[in-house]
C-alpha cells in the first residue's frame, strides 16, 4: 500500500482532496478548522455547521477564510462548493446529505443531536470522525456496528488520548509485544469541581465552562477510558480506575495490579506523571533473554514495561485519522465488539428528591468508568443519559445513581439506541471474569470511595 503522505500529495496535485465538513464550532472545532484550512495537503475543510452561525463564522475567519456562502439545503451547498467557496450553515443535515462532502467531523460534545447526525451521515455514505467521547462512550459499539453495515468508517480521533493510546497500542502489537494496560497521563482529578470553580479557567482559555468542568472532575477521563476499553477489550480494575500517582509515566508499569493486567487487561491513568500529557501502554514480557535486552535499552527490569507518547494534539493529529478513514478504511480507535465499560453517574454532593440533574460537567454529578457487567447489574444511570433526569429519592454524596432513582426525560432516539445496544449485547454472569465485577456490595464500597487530587 502507498503511504498516506504520498497518497495525500497525489490527491492534492490532482485537485481531489478529501472534503471535510465539521459539525460544531466550539473551541476544539475552531482549532480543527484552523489546522485543516491552512491547509493540510490532500485534505480540505469545505463546510462548517453550527446552530449559532456567528460561532461558525468566527471559525472560518480565524482559519484565514475570507469568503464563504450560507446554504439551507444540500443542493445549495453543492452548488456553492462547485464554485470553490466553503459552506456555512446552522443545519447539520446540509452537510450530512451533501454529495460533495466525503467525511463528517462531529465535534459538538452533545449526545442526542450527535447521534442523529452520525446516523444520517451513515445513511448518506459518509465516514464519521467522532471528536466526541460523550457519544462514543455511551453508544460507540452500536454506532460502530451500524457504520459497518453502511460500509463507512466510524472512528474516534488520533490526538485525543484514546486515539493516541490506541495508535501506540496497535504499533506495539505489530512488533509482537503483548499490551496489558493503556491509558491517559492526567495532571489532576477532583471529583467535586463545578462550573463555579472552573469559570475563571474556562474564560481565560476561551472554553465552555461545563466542558472544562468535565475535564477536572474525572468525567471526561472516564469517558475517554471507556472509549479505549471498548477498542481494546480491556477492563477497569475498579470503578473509577486506580490512577496511581507517580513522578514519571514509566513508573505506571509497576503500580497497577499485575494479576488484573494479565487477566483482563486494564485501562487506567497515571496521575501527575511527567511528561504530563499524552498516553501510555504497558506491555508484558517474561522471557528472560528478551527482558535482558529491554533492560539494556533502559526500559526497566520488567516483566511489565511502559511505553508512552508525550503529546496529544487533537486539532493536528486528526488529519491522520481523516486520511486513514477515507483512504485506507481504517478506524484509528473504534469498538471491537460490544461494550467493555460504561460511565456511570455519581452524586457530586448530597442530592434531594425532586432535583433535576444538569448532566456532564455540571453541579450535580460526575462520571466514573465501570465495567459493563457491574453497571448493568446495578442498573446504573449512564452519565450520558443523566441530563434532565429528576430524582425520585435522596442520594448521598458519592453514591452511584441508578435508572430506578430517576424519572428520565423522553429522548426517543437515545432511548431506542440505548435499548438496542443493551439487547444486542446482553450481559450474562458467565461472561464475567473474577476481576470484572467491580464491587457493588457494601463491603467493597470503602475501597471504591473516590479520591480527590487538587491541582
Amino acid at each position: 500500500m502507498t503511504s498516506l503522505d504520498i497518497v495525500l500529495r497525489q490527491r492534492e496535485a490532482a485537485g481531489q482532496p478529501i472534503r471535510v465538513g465539521i459539525i460544531g464550532a466550539g473551541a476544539t472545532g475552531r482549532a480543527i478548522a484552523l489546522q485543516l484550512a491552512t491547509p493540510v495537503a490532500g485534505i480540505r475543510l469545505v463546510a462548517i455547521a453550527n446552530r449559532t452561525t456567528k460561532h461558525a463564522e468566527r471559525a472560518l475567519r480565524e482559519a484565514g477564510i475570507a469568503a464563504w456562502k450560507s446554504a439551507g439545503s444540500a443542493r445549495a451547498a453543492q452548488g456553492i462548493l462547485a464554485r470553490g467557496l466553503p459552506v456555512l450553515t446552522d443545519d447539520p443535515s446540509v452537510l450530512t446529505t451533501c454529495e460533495a462532502i466525503d467525511v463528517i467531523v462531529e465535534v459538538t460534545g452533545t449526545v442526542g443531536p450527535a447521534a442523529s447526525v452520525t446516523l444520517e451521515a451513515f445513511k448518506n455514505g459518509k465516514h464519521v470522525i467522532l471528536v466526541n467521547a460523550e457519544l462514543d462512550s455511551l453508544l460507540g459499539p452500536l454506532l460502530k456496528e451500524k457504520a459497518d453495515r453502511a460500509g463507512v468508517v466510524l472512528t474516534n480521533t488520533d490526538g485525543d488520548e484514546p486515539g493516541v493510546a490506541m495508535t501506540l497500542f496497535r504499533y506495539l502489537k505489530s512488533l509482537g509485544l503483548r499490551p496489558v494496560a493503556a491509558g491517559n497521563i492526567k495532571g489532576m482529578v477532583d471529583y467535586y469541581r463545578t462550573p463555579d470553580t472552573q469559570r475563571t479557567f474556562a474564560a481565560t482559555n476561551d472554553q465552555d465552562v461545563k466542558k472544562v468542568t468535565s475535564f477536572a472532575d474525572a468525567t471526561k477521563l472516564s469517558m475517554e477510558a471507556t472509549v479505549l476499553a471498548n477498542a481494546t477489550g480491556f477492563r477497569a480494575g475498579r470503578r473509577g480506575m486506580y490512577g496511581p500517582s507517580c513522578k514519571y509515566v514509566g513508573e505506571i508499569a509497576d503500580l497497577l495490579p499485575a494479576d488484573q493486567m494479565l487477566d483482563t487487561g486494564l485501562v487506567d491513568y497515571a496521575l501527575g506523571a511527567a511528561p504530563h500529557t499524552g498516553a501510555f501502554v504497558v506491555v508484558h514480557e517474561d522471557n528472560p533473554l528478551k527482558a535482558a535486552q529491554l533492560a539494556y535499552y533502559k526500559l526497566g527490569k520488567g516483566p511489565f514495561y511502559a511505553f508512552h507518547t508525550p503529546y496529544h494534539l487533537p486539532h493536528i493529529q486528526i488529519a491522520s485519522t481523516i486520511a486513514r478513514a477515507v483512504i485506507q478504511r481504517d478506524a484509528t480507535v473504534a469498538p471491537i465488539a460490544g461494550p467493555s465499560c460504561e460511565v456511570v453517574t455519581v452524586a457530586k454532593r448530597d442530592l434531594k428528591a425532586g432535583e433535576r440533574l444538569d448532566g456532564i460537567g455540571g453541579f450535580c454529578a460526575y462520571g466514573l468508568i465501570e465495567n459493563v457487567a457491574s453497571a448493568r447489574a446495578m442498573a446504573c444511570l449512564p452519565i450520558g443519559l443523566s441530563e434532565g433526569c429528576v430524582l425520585l429519592r435522596d442520594k448521598a454524596k458519592n453514591e452511584v445513581l441508578s435508572l430506578h432513582d430517576v424519572e428520565r426525560p423522553v429522548h426517543h432516539l437515545l432511548d431506542a439506541l440505548w435499548q438496542e445496544q443493551n439487547e444486542r449485547w446482553p450481559i450474562r454472569e458467565a461472561r464475567m471474569s473474577r476481576h470484572v465485577a467491580t464491587a457493588s456490595s457494601s463491603s467493597d464500597r470503602a475501597s471504591l470511595a473516590p479520591r480527590s487530587f487538587a491541582s
